[in-house]
């Protein structure tokens, strides 16, 4: 049963049950091992869905066996249940509670950047939405121009948080690219979402090894979108390093680039794609997707001090960005969530342009109306085999040396432990675990052998 699901329901089990297959303990691992993904998505209006957790949570207490549970619902009926607890235990203020968290924070009025791409979803839609609002914060969130920019205000504290891409905090920590500084990653902002542009001259250059000499953007050198492109061409046979260009181009600025012939194509988000698209300029060539299904794109990034300092502010964020998770998540809110969105002051983009990325229902370039409703989706879990997985791209490319304490960074910087324990307290179901292996264009990534993992590569910097 999912952290949303209806306890009031006499033929819904509870999880503690032995599962279906009979090869979990329980329906929570179970679940875990059938879609190894954060089960947080809200199934009613937000005031709903709280008291939903906190009278599923009386039920649990007072009914902690299924059977009985059961029994005693369909003798008495969902609503005369409801109501008899109504009456021994104060649901309505327990709700209130529940949905303003503890801990009053210490500073409400934050900055928050972000780029203008759909990556950065949770962050946007919490402030019209009232997410950030709910958990008594007064948040400003700031359009930015560039990843180099979100960083340095970042780090120079004009913002308290930021929309960073999921590996900027780690070369932060680590010093690759400015001076370390210990930066952390609470939650993910989206998985998927993003893909491999061409220009539409190249249409009939499907085929990677066709593509030496091509110039392709990136939206900065600590960016899955460069890991992703570098491990594309290689297993395609393309040194990265020697038969294409890579440039780092600002995301708002690669369809221009593309128009103008100084690139061949790009891996970008989906938002940037499908504008793309629109204009004419370039097609479809991959979804992201199609090479790590269910990787992580950009994160929800706050510096330590900000968290060892305002503790209470920076939990209140992270709940309000879980919150507009669940939200973004759910299908049926996509297109409203498009609208939302695509104006000047977040986007500024076309809304059919941001429609097209989020519902999963675009044009391709090549004159084809795909469909595929995970093009893009939004789980906040941090797992730490994400910042492993991305160590060792950075291990193999060389822009780390020497050896590397996977497991100690990962654990340091994705805090996955401290964001499942933040959830709970949410009524929200984490994983159990912070790692999971994953498939890369069908090599599976085993997180506790990442030096076997990058000495397997042929292509790599030496």
């Amino acid at each position: 049963m999912g952290t949303f699901d209806n306890l009031f329901d006499p033929d819904r089990r509870l999880r503690g049950a032995r599962c279906p297959c009979g090869l979990h303990a329980s329906w929570i691992e179970h679940d875990e091992a059938q879609e190894h993904r954060l089960q947080c998505v809200a199934t009613a209006p937000e005031q709903e869905c709280y008291r939903s957790v906190v009278a599923s949570a009386a039920m649990r207490a007072i009914f902690p066996k299924d059977a009985a549970r059961r029994a005693f619902l369909k003798s008495v009926g969902a609503s005369t249940a409801l109501a008899a607890l109504a009456q021994f235990f104060p649901l309505e203020t327990a709700t209130e509670l529940f949905a303003q968290g503890t801990g009053t924070p210490e500073k409400k009025d934050l900055k928050v950047g972000f780029i203008p791409i759909t990556c950065a979803t949770p962050i946007i839609v919490a402030h019209p939405m009232g997410f950030y609002s709910k958990q008594g914060l007064n948040v400003e969130i700031v359009k930015t121009a560039g990843w180099a920019v979100v960083r340095d205000k970042t780090i120079n504290k004009e913002y308290d948080a930021a929309h960073m891409l999921s590996p900027m905090p780690l070369a932060i920590s680590l010093g690759l690219g400015s001076q370390a500084i210990p930066f952390t990653v609470p939650a993910i902002e989206n998985i998927n979402g993003q893909g491999i542009t061409l220009a539409i001259k190249h249409k009939d250059k499907r085929d990677p090894k066709q593509w030496k000499g091509f110039k392709f953007a990136i939206p900065s050198d600590y960016s899955m979108h460069n890991y992703l492109l570098r491990y594309y061409l290689a297993e395609h046979g393309l040194d990265p390093e020697t038969d294409v260009q890579l440039r780092v181009v600002p995301p708002p600025e690669m369809v221009a680039n593309l128009r103008a012939d100084n690139i061949d194509g790009f891996l970008a988000p989906d938002n940037i794609c499908q504008r793309a698209i629109y204009d004419g300029v370039g097609f479809l060539h991959i979804l992201s997707k199609e090479i790590w299904d269910g990787h992580p794109c950009c994160s929800f990034t706050a510096s330590r001090e900000f968290i060892t300092q305002m503790p209470n502010s920076y939990a209140a964020l992270v709940r309000a960005i879980v919150d507009a998770t669940a939200f973004a998540s759910k299908a049926e809110n996509r297109k409203q969530i498009a609208e939302t969105i695509a104006p000047a002051n977040y986007l500024n983009q076309p809304p059919i342009v941001v429609e097209q990325a989020l519902t999963g229902t675009y044009a391709d370039g090549l004159g084809e109306i795909r469909k595929d409703p995970k093009r893009v989706d939004f789980d906040p879990f941090p797992w730490q085999s994400f910042a492993v997985w991305m160590l060792t791209q950075m291990k193999r490319w060389g822009q780390i040396k020497g050896d590397v304490d996977y497991n100690g960074i990962a654990e340091q910087i994705f805090l996955a432990t401290d964001t499942a324990k933040l959830m709970r307290d949410m009524g929200l179901t984490p994983p159990t675990s912070t790692s999971k292996t994953f498939v890369v264009m069908g090599k599976t990534f085993d997180p506790s052998k990442p030096d076997d993992y990058v000495k397997s590569f042929a292509i790599k910097r030496s």
